[in-house]
């Protein structure tokens, strides 16, 4: 299996918790497609931890919880099929998972498949109460070969929190995606310190194993399972500009059933979404930065996208508005090449005009702009 773009989708953890159900995910599904986030592409639905009972079964197979899930797995799986979608689910590399629950340790072959008999698409891979003389670099790849060869394409999201110099072994694993950062929690210092973190290791990112900032809190206001303070909805803009720009896995974390228009426009940009998904999946690189009090207050970052095109984002991390100046020569578009570029704004969808020589992007506290600017003559 081979994935070629960040992946789409919803999980579970960030609003429910331990709070899962049947009768939610089901419901879920449906919001999925009646909201129109299915065809936009969030196609994953994943169940995070806390969906099985505490002991496993007297084969040593991983059991749902017959209470919360009382259909069982394979009923749940079959209908997230059915609305066009594909089901995900968790586990860990440690004895227990987070919550302490039956994890994957010394089960990895039993439990992938398992997973695979229940038609599940996708495995976020934890990392918690890990045997100490046990390195992830080998945990992971032990369930990486166990999902290559369960019979089933599954899709390995291996969420080792960017510790352990996972960089320097991650894709030795098998994995899809991984989880570059911490854990993420509804507010702005979060999804402000995530982003610092993640700066050193966008050179790491690319197809076939995606760097992972974390779920999405956008739409979540303050309420749920991280919903630690909320943030405003320039703010959750922002969060979602940023994890698109730099290439992450996008994961719904709020609960899609009663979303706003205005979270929905978010999450449904097309624009923004095209440029997350773009084809060629090139490095963002940075043009220029500001530092204050010895802190990255604002930085613009270029991208170049499959069709020739260049997309653009400023990122404002301080508490003040700024107005940036960028120079098309930075861009390689000096002087003498004969092109400009024609900008477009992708939050507003406004047509800003052709720039030859420079471009001065307002930007307000907390805020972001992105665009997409095509080369035409000068």
């Amino acid at each position: 299996m081979i994935v070629q773009r960040p992946p789409l989708g919803w999980n579970s953890w960030n609003t429910f918790g331990h709070n899962i159900s049947e009768t939610m995910i089901r419901e879920m599904a449906d919001a999925m497609v009646e909201t129109g986030l299915r065809d936009a592409g969030y196609e994953y639905l994943v169940i995070d931890d806390c969906w099985s009972l505490h002991e496993r079964d007297e084969n040593g197979r991983l059991v749902a919880d017959p209470e919360k899930f009382p259909s069982g797995m394979k009923a749940v799986s079959d209908y997230v099929h059915s609305k066009g979608l594909k089901f995900g689910m968790y586990s860990c590399d440690g004895t227990l998972t987070c919550a302490r629950y039956p994890s994957s340790f010394d089960y990895e072959f039993i439990d992938a498949a398992t997973f695979a008999e229940w038609g599940v698409d996708f495995l976020k891979y934890d990392n918690c109460n890990r045997p100490v003389n046990y390195p992830g670099r080998l945990l992971y790849k032990r369930m990486g070969l166990a999902l290559a060869n369960c019979g089933r394409d599954i899709l390995f999201s291996a969420c080792n929190w960017g510790v352990d110099n996972s960089p320097e072994w991650i894709k030795e694993t098998g994995a899809h995606m991984w989880r570059s950062t911490g854990d993420i929690v509804d507010n702005w210092d979060s999804i402000k310190n995530l982003t610092l973190a993640q700066l050193p290791l966008l050179k790491t990112n690319g197809q076939g194993c995606f760097n992972d900032m974390d779920m999405l809190v956008v739409g979540m206001g303050g309420k749920g399972n991280v919903g630690f303070g909320g943030c405003t909805l320039e703010e959750y803009r922002t969060h979602f500009s940023i994890w698109s720009f730099f290439g992450s896995p996008l994961m719904i974390g709020c609960d899609i059933r009663n979303m706003s228009d205005e979270i929905k426009a978010i999450l449904l940009n097309k624009e923004v979404l095209a440029v997350n998904q773009d084809a060629a999946y090139r490095q963002p690189f940075e043009i220029s930065t500001v530092h204050w009090g010895g802190e990255l207050a604002w930085s613009v970052w270029g991208k170049f996208l499959e069709n020739g095109d260049v997309a653009l984002a400023c990122f404002n991390l301080s508490d003040n508005n700024t107005n940036p100046c960028l120079a098309m020569a930075d861009l390689g578009l000096g002087g003498r090449s004969g092109k400009a570029l024609k900008i477009r704004d992708l939050w507003s969808g406004e047509e800003l005009g052709v720039f030859k020589d420079q471009f001065v992007i307002d930007v307000a506290a907390h805020g972001c702009r992105m665009f997409r600017g095509q080369v035409v003559d000068a």
